[in-house]
């Protein structure tokens, strides 16, 4: 795939804007994705490069896969391993995923885990 047809792709375009404004706010990054069966989430400090904390549907603390409940539980864990890593503040970045479902279900997750954002 030639660059100029992959910088073009809606998906490359609308991630791109969300990690600007996500990175404009200077604050530590919740960075989501999601794929067909799971849903993965990570701490990211972008000023140093490194990743504080990170869940996954495929923990075994996480019950159901990737559904919304699992997605819900991924939120509460991942809220749970910042908090523990000393971070409460972090700024919510949903890559090209539109925030319904289980993106959504993720997010509350990490709100009702302690999260701000």
């Amino acid at each position: 795939m030639s660059i100029k047809r992959y910088e073009s792709n809606g998906a490359v375009r609308r991630a791109r804007k969300v990690r600007a404004r996500v990175k404009a706010s200077r604050r530590l990054r919740l960075s989501i994705f999601r794929s067909a069966r799971h849903v993965y989430a990570q701490i990211i400090d972008d000023a140093n490069g490194t990743t504080l904390a990170a869940a996954s549907s495929l923990d075994e603390a996480v019950k159901n896969g990737g559904n919304k409940v699992g997605a819900e539980a991924v939120g509460k864990l991942i809220a749970e391993r910042a908090i523990k890593a000393g971070v409460e503040v972090v700024a919510f970045d949903r890559g090209s995923f539109a925030y319904h479902g289980r993106v959504q279900a993720l997010a509350e997750g990490a709100r009702a885990g302690g999260l701000k954002f």
